[in-house]
């Protein structure tokens, strides 16, 4: 059986040692709190003062830290730090919101010393960690993450290899981003929705049963835009910039601020300058495709297949 370790135990550490033990892992632990431990330590792992000490006893490491200035530290101090203390062939897992190039340069310096990192970015919360509903998504060696895939799947249900080392990373904040954009626009457009005389409540009851609300919020990247295909139309161009510059209105009626609507109003705008009113209102993705020089059309049964899988 590998031997665990795992540095961090804040919101999600915490959980994270706890799955763990609960899947019989022989585990070590260390935290900046001795305090933040004790729990665990009942339950019966062990604990290790610095970093270097638990990579000495440890297989498989996962960092479950705030940021890359706390990842960088702890994985690459010469004195106390993990590459001080493991032996040739232990990998370490981070399972951090990490940058890609912090991630990739502890790759590059690991590498040289016949020691492997793979990035394991997670998605769920404390709910998704405590209760193990949870993605992880990995970059790195392939062979690596088969190895270890077993540690992983004890701590989320949706566990996935995305690709090259710092490719789970990129996911994350690809993911994360959108999250939160998503959230200020939530609060633009229900602002003005309250203003206008909605009680909270029924306006919330309306949008979640909308064509929106009742979708998972990436899967209709699935229509048009990823297999790049803009004609027929679901929903004009033309129809879907009306719609949107109703909604402006009522913002400047209300004297509600629109500043993101107005925004996708220009995007629009700019693609009705194409000519493209009469193809699918999603056609205006293309222009942000253009400005990042991408260009890419996926097999429509291959994304059909990503979303059936579920």
């Amino acid at each position: 059986m590998s031997k665990i370790g795992l540095i961090g135990l804040g919101t999600m550490g915490t959980h994270f040692a706890a799955n763990l033990l609960k899947a019989g892992m022989q585990l070590t632990v260390h935290d900046a709190r001795h305090q933040s431990a004790e729990p665990h330590l009942a339950a019966g792992a062990s604990w290790a003062d610095t970093p270097r000490e638990l990579a000495g006893d440890s297989d498989v490491i996962l960092t479950s830290l705030p940021g890359p200035p706390e990842v960088e530290a702890v994985a690459l101090d010469e004195a106390d730090g993990l590459i001080a203390g493991m032996a040739p062939g232990s990998v370490l897992f981070d399972l951090s919101t990490n940058s890609p190039s912090v991630v990739r340069s502890i790759h590059k310096v690991f590498g040289g010393r016949n020691l492997d990192c793979l990035d394991a970015p997670v998605s769920g919360g404390p709910k998704g960690a405590a209760s193990g509903k949870m993605a992880i998504w990995v970059g790195g060696d392939t062979q690596v993450f088969k190895k270890h895939r077993k540690v992983l799947d004890a701590l989320g249900d949706q566990v996935r290899y995305i690709g090259p080392i710092g490719a789970g990373t990129v996911a994350k904040l690809v993911h994360n981003a959108a999250g939160y954009a998503i959230q200020t626009v939530m609060a633009e457009v229900f602002s003005v929705g309250v203003k206008a005389g909605v009680e909270p409540l029924a306006l919330f009851q309306a949008i979640r049963q909308g064509v929106r609300g009742r979708q998972r919020t990436f899967d209709s990247l699935s229509e048009h835009y990823l297999i790049n295909q803009y004609d027929p139309p679901d929903f004009a161009l033309r129809l879907a910039h009306k719609d949107v510059s109703l909604a402006a209105e009522l913002g400047r009626e209300f004297d509600v601020p629109m500043r993101l609507i107005n925004l996708t109003l220009a995007e629009m705008g700019e693609a009705l300058d194409r000519g493209w009113g009469d193809r699918d209102s999603r056609v205006a993705m293309l222009l942000q495709q253009e400005r990042a020089d991408i260009d890419f059309a996926l097999d429509p049964a291959d994304v059909r297949g990503v979303i059936e899988a579920d």
